[in-house]
């Protein structure tokens, strides 16, 4: 584990099979979700690939010295995004992963149920929190400070670009992140009916 080394740099295409290994195996509340989905890439082009694809200048990972180990993803106007997964990302997912039909009844039926309804990112209580972000780092290397780094250069890359608050969504259930989330300054957004997910925001200064 090469701490001493550990550098914050944009996400680069080339980071791509980092990317999505980051993300399955820290997407079970922050564990390794490889037993629940078993499609390895069904997750990433969901939460990670399109905000890296979609909007590169605000994607950014945690670089070890030998390959990225956690990144921070999002977007700076929810409702554009939504459109742009829409219109641009899903067209190029539908022959491999066809939206469902009926109540989805496996986890891998709610994620295909998620990809196929982007619409759902538009929750109307958080409307003036207009961007979003995911954010996901291994085990190896947290509680180093580098979740913070991460955090502070995307609220800086927001802030450059006149977005003045962030929003995120996160499982209730995961109670690490939402400690995790507390620590930056975070705080709940109500939102009527919520689900699973707790809904959190902040200015970006």
């Amino acid at each position: 584990m090469k701490t001493s080394r550990a550098l914050i740099r944009p996400y680069l295409p080339t980071g791509r099979d980092a990317l999505f290994d980051i993300c399955v195996r820290t997407a079970e509340n922050g564990g390794d979700s490889r037993q629940i989905y078993p499609d390895p890439e069904l997750l990433p082009n969901i939460f990670a690939a399109p905000y890296a694809e979609l909007e590169p200048e605000l994607a950014f990972v945690v670089d070890d010295g030998d390959r990225a180990v956690g990144y921070i993803v999002g977007t700076a106007d929810t409702s554009a995004f939504v459109r742009r997964f829409r219109e641009e990302w899903l067209p190029g997912l539908v022959d491999r992963y066809p939206a469902p039909t009926g109540e989805p009844s496996t986890p891998t039926g709610v994620m295909l149920h998620l990809m196929h309804t982007p619409e759902r990112m538009l929750v109307p209580e958080i409307a003036d929190h207009p961007a979003h972000l995911h954010i996901d780092l291994l085990p190896s290397h947290q509680r180093l400070g580098h979740g913070r780094a991460l955090m502070d250069t995307f609220l800086g890359a927001l802030s450059a670009q006149g977005v003045e608050r962030v929003h995120l969504g996160m499982v209730t259930a995961n109670t690490a992140a939402r400690a995790f989330y507390d620590r930056l300054g975070f705080s709940v957004l109500p939102v009527r009916s919520p689900g699973p997910l707790t809904y959190l925001g902040r200015a970006t200064r």
